[in-house]
């Protein structure tokens, strides 16, 4: 079963959106399809989607494949959230007017009952008498509650509009998922959770996504929508762009060599065309016009400023936080925060959608005062926040007005900054009210970075950015010789520029003193500990005490070890204990699913479905398997 696409073009006008595009998804496939804000990348999806029409080529769905869409921007029409997911199901409503319908007609023209048979089989083939069930086991898998089922989906947040769209994309089991921007509002615990999901999801996947840690994650093959075609690579995105330089080195040494033999060539039509080599001469000149010449694509922009433009040295200690505290009213946010940002630090704020992220960063801009605590910004230390709503910014102005203006640069000089947060050509003389949001974040930042500061407080920096324009960002902080500190649920940018990470949840703040790669490593870690039910290390450290016990001849030192062996006992049994806990809870919950199966498999409607017969059939003996295990593990824990 798979989707096929053969030399797809779109037009819109006389403008070529894309051309001569071929590619197959199979199901079971990842695939990440990546390409620059406007490439036509939603187009393409619009296309298999049948909602919009192609110029050239051909798509190919295979008969009886179905396709769940999970689009970027959701506007429901349903006034509660059951309803929205009920309207997934439209086909099957209206089949099941139909059969009461007919139910009503054969009772007066046997001749209806036919058609009522035709009727009846669609119905039941489509899942008609337990799409409702399903409705609640998908909602509910997905977070969703009760009372969440009553409310106005459109009242919801934009994370949960994106599980709402995954919800009814789900709801009709489809063999392939297209995805639009699946991340976008979602937090990077619920990321983390979707990236599992699509993971083991059974079908074929095809996403549209500037998350490169998500592509990474997910994504076995990456197409990638440049210069108006596509091509296919092999691997997660980190092998794309992996492949993508060495494709981009080894043309640069071929253009190279080609010169070189041009150069060559033409010197000796130079020397030897009036000679009596002439004939040689013009034989080579034929050729070099006959040569396809390489030609290379333009060179990225650099962002040089601090070379010439280093910022005012700052304090050591940034910026200080003493066991802060803060509410809302009677809602307490966090408290006892402490918190050290030194001179040079790349700091990372990370945490779940309402921790306090933006309340802690309002604090340090003194735009909200501490129920408690004190904090500290450290002597000579200038400040330059960025927001993503852009105040700083003069919507009436060109944008290279907005930085020759303001920091009086030459158009050539202004040119070149711009150049590097990829402004090119006429981009600069738009007017920055007509730019795109993702347009005036990188102009914004680009401000950020020309206003002499050496502390920049940044809130989600990488919003609305296409991958190049995050790439540019990341460059120009990586060049930055001051302070800074980040929110940011893209853990690609997070782990590629902070050398420190602070975590806020449940009104706490920890800090890692690593990356966003050395932040995962610790949380793994401590996460291991937490589920061993004999954390090693107190394992060993209590039989090292009960091995020194027998060669300690003081009588206070064994008294002293005695004492330190009791504790590790009581540590290892209380973990034990709890570890049992936790293993009962798992066997009572497994079998409650395992009861649960065992009322689908009675249902009769069910058991008219072979398919589905098996399919329950074989959930039951694998959650059969996974309960002896879990008692095995119990066992083994109770002997420990």
């Amino acid at each position: 079963m798979k989707i096929e696409v053969s030399n797809l073009s779109k037009f819109f006008g006389i403008e070529e959106l894309f051309s001569n595009v071929s590619f197959e998804i199979n199901k079971g496939d990842k695939v990440g399809f990546v390409g620059g804000n406007g490439a036509g990348k939603t187009t393409l999806f619009k296309i298999l989607l049948g909602v919009m029409d192609y110029d050239k080529g051909a798509v190919k769905v295979d008969s009886g494949a179905s396709v769940g869409y999970v689009e970027q921007q959701a506007k429901f029409k349903k006034d509660t959230l059951y309803e929205e997911f009920r309207s997934a199901f439209q086909d099957v409503l209206e089949l099941e007017t139909k059969k009461s319908e007919l139910e009503a007609a054969m009772a007066k023209d046997a001749s209806a009952i036919r058609a009522y048979e035709k009727v009846l089989n669609r119905f039941e083939h489509l899942g008609g008498y337990d799409f409702e069930s399903r409705i609640n086991r998908v909602a509910f898998g997905l977070g969703f509650s009760q009372e969440d089922l009553n409310k106005n989906a459109n009242s919801f947040s934009g994370g949960q509009k994106t599980r709402i769209c995954l919800a009814k994309a789900l709801l009709r089991e489809p063999d392939f998922l297209l995805l639009d921007e699946p991340t976008n509002h979602l937090d990077i615990k619920m990321t983390e959770w979707l990236e599992d999901f699509l993971i083991h999801f059974a079908g074929g996947v095809f996403i549209i996504s500037h998350d490169r840690f998500f592509l990474d994650r997910v994504a076995k093959r990456i197409i990638a929508l440049e210069n108006k075609t596509v091509t296919n690579y092999g691997g997660n995105y980190t092998y794309y762009v992996k492949v993508k330089n060495e494709r981009r080195t080894a043309l640069l040494s071929a253009y190279e060599k080609q010169e070189e033999k041009i150069k060559k060539t033409e010197e000796f039509i130079r020397r030897y065309k009036a000679g009596v080599k002439a004939k040689q001469a013009r034989g080579r000149e034929s050729q070099l016009k006959r040569m396809e010449r390489i030609v290379l694509p333009k060179e990225e922009a650099t962002f040089g400023y601090f070379k010439l433009h280093t910022p005012p040295p700052s304090a050591e200690r940034v910026l200080e936080f003493e066991d802060v505290a803060f509410s809302y009213d009677k809602n307490e946010i966090f408290k006892d925060v402490n918190l050290l940002i030194r001179k040079g630090d790349g700091a990372t704020l990370i945490g779940p959608n309402g921790a306090g992220k933006t309340t802690l960063l309002k604090l340090i801009m003194a735009e909200l005062t501490p129920k408690k605590g004190e904090i500290r910004i450290g002597s000579r230390v200038k400040i330059a926040y960025f927001s993503q709503h852009h105040e700083g910014l003069n919507k009436e102005r060109r944008v290279i007005d907005e930085i020759t203006y303001e920091y009086g640069f030459g158009e050539d000089e202004a040119r070149n900054y711009l150049g590097a947060f990829l402004f090119k050509g006429d981009d600069v003389f738009k007017i920055v009210g007509e730019l795109s949001g993702g347009e005036q974040s990188r102009l914004a930042f680009l401000k950020l970075m020309l206003d002499g500061a050496n502390f920049l407080i940044l809130d989600e920096p990488t919003n609305h950015l296409d991958i190049p324009a995050k790439e540019a960002v990341e460059e120009a902080l990586l060049a930055y010789p001051g302070t800074f500190l980040a929110v940011s649920h893209d853990r690609y940018f997070l782990d590629k520029v902070g050398n420190v990470t602070f975590e806020i949840e449940n009104g706490k703040l920890t800090e890692y003193n690593g990356s966003y790669a050395y932040y995962r490593e610790k949380k793994a870690e401590l996460k291991e500990e937490q589920e061993s039910p004999i954390p090693q290390k107190i394992f060993v450290e209590k039989k090292n005490i009960e091995k020194n016990l027998t060669k300690k001849e003081n009588t206070e030192e064994k008294s002293s070890l005695k004492a330190k062996s009791k504790i590790y006992s009581n540590l290892t049994e209380d973990k034990k204990a709890q570890m049992l806990s936790q293993k009962e809870a798992e066997i009572a919950m497994a079998e409650a699913e395992l009861k649960m199966l065992e009322i689908e498999m009675n249902d009769p409607a069910l058991q008219a479905d072979l398919k589905k017969s098996e399919e329950i059939a074989k959930a039951y003996e694998e959650k059969t398997a996974e309960i002896e295990k879990r008692y095995e593990e119990w066992e083994a824990l109770t002997e420990a």
